[in-house]
């Protein structure tokens, strides 16, 4: 019988756990993402907040606002959506849950992939990613519980 998957993440790092029914918790991998710790002007060149003015048609058109620090955080959310494919292609899990802080959230829930949008189960706005492998079942057992 296949493990069923439970991710632990944020923006700046992630855990994911396997557990087979009736077995303790497992940590397959751990995954950190540096880059999005860093200030925005260690990761950005230019000047935020200043932009050359254009009088041409559709000068003045605003675009959503991507920072460098956001734009980190959608790569690290794609990188770990990869992982998830790959495995999840390859049938390795039975189903996937994830936990993941609010707007991070949202940015892997957009980059994951065809194979693993089916195994997904539910996702949970909560990060769990300080808490140690026992509070993990605690917490997630608690949250799971029929």
């Amino acid at each position: 019988m296949k493990p069923d998957w439970i991710l632990i993440a944020n923006a700046t790092h992630a855990r994911l756990l396997e557990q087979e029914r009736g077995s303790p918790m497992v940590i397959l991998e751990s995954f950190a993402h540096p880059s999005s710790r860093e200030k925005i002007s260690a990761l950005a060149t230019d000047r935020a907040g200043h932009e050359s003015t254009d009088r041409s048609y559709g000068g003045a058109v605003f675009e959503p606002r991507h920072d460098a620090k956001s734009k980190e955080h959608t790569l690290f959310a794609r990188q770990l959506a990869d992982q998830l494919e790959k495995a999840a292609t390859q049938g390795k899990c039975r189903s996937l849950v994830i936990f993941a802080s609010s707007p991070f959230l949202g940015q892997l829930k957009a980059e994951l992939g065809a194979v693993t949008k089916r195994l997904l189960s539910t996702t949970h706005d909560l990060d769990l990613t300080s808490f140690g492998l026992s509070e993990l079942e605690l917490r997630i057992g608690r949250v799971l519980a029929p």
